[in-house]
């Protein structure tokens, strides 16, 4: 088992985009397809697999002026350039492989330390929540960010929905295991399916936390987690997890699926910090897509205002 577990580690941080395929600005454009005309492309040839199969329950909401901030990042970009390992380690053809992945009927359970479990399908959330446009920044660990538009929901609502009991200290939850639909769960079998994040009770709780149901006033495409997501602006992107399937609220601080895979690069609280360089390469600079200009990163991805108090020591 131990030899197992190396080799699991090992090959994780492996796939992980080192800071050096970065730094190259022109060979990223030219494997991205920019100008924007090659991903806007490439975006058309693949919609018909991508559309999300849920409009008739989806909220656009209207922008809330308090989180609008930084110029949007273009849709091209957003739903052409994403992480998400349950389909490929391609970031730019994750799109091209969603088209098997159901995302309607889909159902969110609740369960753990509350009064009222529940399982809440699409409609209840649009019957249930109020949704609004929030313009975030999204920060991925390997030194990438866009700035996107994000329609839905403060989690804080859904949860209290369940009615937390007092010894609810942390949250967990996973993203849907369906290897017939999602082949990079058949490719790569040494991770430790299905994907599964956490969070303390108090961030997750925090107002900035939002349940995505959608992006630029539509329903979230497949690749960006339809049909509904975690975004926490102030983490490393792999903590706002997709296409969730069920929550939990537990006592003790939940495993979570980098840190198990890679304790040694990944931790619990994984908040944007210029300051604490990653193993492999610093996290003081990002590279905005699409056009690859680097700038500072600032501590919290610039959300300190609203999470610093919350957070000491080893924490940040």
């Amino acid at each position: 088992m131990l030899i197992r577990s190396k080799r699991i580690w090992d090959r994780a941080a492996r796939e992980i985009t080192p800071e050096s395929v970065w730094g190259n600005r022109r060979e990223i454009l030219r494997a991205a397809g920019f100008g924007l005309a090659g991903w806007a492309l490439g975006e058309q040839e693949a919609r018909a697999q991508q559309a999300p199969s849920h409009p008739n329950w989806f909220q656009a909401g209207e922008r809330n002026p308090r989180f609008t901030r930084d110029d949007i990042s273009p849709e091209a970009a957003a739903t052409g350039f994403n992480n998400f390992y349950e389909f490929t380690l391609d970031k730019q053809q994750v799109r091209n492989l969603v088209g098997k992945f159901q995302t309607d009927p889909w159902r969110v359970e609740i369960s753990g330390l509350v009064n009222k479990p529940m399982t809440l399908e699409l409609g209840d959330l649009a019957r249930r929540m109020q949704t609004e446009e929030r313009v975030y920044r999204f920060r991925c660990v390997e030194a990438w960010s866009m700035v996107v538009p994000w329609n839905g929901f403060p989690l804080a609502d859904l949860i209290k929905l369940a009615e937390p009991k007092a010894e609810a200290r942390y949250i967990r939850w996973w993203t849907a295991q369906r290897p017939a639909e999602m082949p990079g769960m058949v490719s790569q079998p040494w991770y430790k399916w299905p994907y599964y994040e956490g969070l303390r009770m108090d961030e997750a709780l925090n107002p900035l936390t939002l349940v995505a149901t959608g992006i630029y006033g539509k329903p979230l495409p497949k690749q960006n987690g339809a049909p509904v997501r975690i975004v926490v602006p102030w983490k490393y992107g792999f903590k706002s997890i997709k296409s969730v399937v069920k929550i939990e609220l537990v006592k003790r601080k939940p495993a979570t699926f980098w840190n198990q895979a890679v304790p040694a690069e990944y931790g619990f609280f994984a908040n944007v910090n210029p300051g604490k360089a990653h193993p492999r390469w610093s996290q003081a600079t990002d590279k905005r897509i699409p056009t690859m200009e680097t700038q500072s990163t600032p501590i919290y991805n610039g959300y300190g205002e609203y999470v610093a108090g919350m957070y000491q020591g080893n924490e940040v």
